[in-house]
C-alpha cells in the first residue's frame, strides 16, 4: 500500500494542538488537519497561506468601479433626467456603489472558495469519518515510505488521540 493516510481523532482541541507542535517536531509530514470550526492556532502552526483575501480585493475594485461606471452611464450618459435643475451625478452614487461592492465581493469570494476546495452540488469529501464536522478533531498524516507507521501510530496515541485510523483512497482499511 503505497498512498494511504493515516487518521489521528481527538476530542479536545488542546490535545490536538499539542499533538500537531509534537508530529512537525518528529519531522513528519501533517497532510490535512480538519476541524469543526476555524482554530487560528492550527492555521499558524501549519503555515497555511490562502489568496483568498487577494481575490477578494480585487473583485472589490472591479466592484467599484463596475458600479460606479454603471450608475454614471445609466444615469448622466444613456438616459439623463432632469429634475427641477439637479445634476445627474450625485452623492446618492456612494450608497448603492457601497452596497453593491460588499455584494459582489461576498459573491464572488463564495464562488472562489468552492472552486478552489471543489466543494458544491456532487462533491463527494476525501474523507469520512462518523462526527468529522460535528465534534472530532482529526489530523491526517501522510503514509509515505519513509514514515514508520507504528511510530505515527504511538506518537497520536501518547498525545490523546480517542482513535488512529488507517484510510486508502477508497476508504477505511484498517482500525487501530
Amino acid at each position: 500500500m503505497s498512498n494511504y493516510r493515516i487518521l489521528g481523532i481527538y476530542n479536545d482541541e488542546d490535545k490536538l494542538l499539542s499533538s500537531i507542535h509534537k508530529i512537525q517536531e518528529s519531522g513528519i509530514t501533517i497532510h490535512d488537519v480538519i476541524t469543526p470550526y476555524p482554530i487560528h492556532e492550527v492555521i499558524e502552526a501549519l503555515r497555511l497561506k490562502t489568496r483568498l483575501p487577494v481575490v477578494a480585493f480585487i473583485s472589490a475594485i472591479f466592484a467599484l468601479f463596475g458600479t460606479g461606471g454603471f450608475l454614471y452611464w445609466t444615469s448622466v450618459v444613456n438616459y439623463p433626467l432632469v429634475f427641477g435643475g439637479k445634476p445627474q451625478n450625485t452623492l446618492s452614487f456612494i450608497i448603492v456603489i457601497f452596497v453593491m461592492l460588499i455584494n459582489i465581493t461576498a459573491v464572488v469570494t463564495i464562488f472562489s472558495f468552492f472552486i478552489r476546495d471543489r466543494k458544491g452540488p456532487g462533491a463527494v469529501p476525501y474523507l469520512d469519518y462518523k462526527g468529522i464536522s460535528d465534534d472530532r478533531y482529526v489530523i491526517v498524516v501522510d503514509g509515505k515510505k519513509d514514515t514508520n507507521e507504528k511510530t505515527v501510530h504511538d506518537l497520536l496515541k501518547s498525545e490523546g488521540a480517542i482513535d488512529v485510523t488507517q484510510i486508502e483512497a477508497a476508504g477505511i482499511k484498517t482500525s487501530h
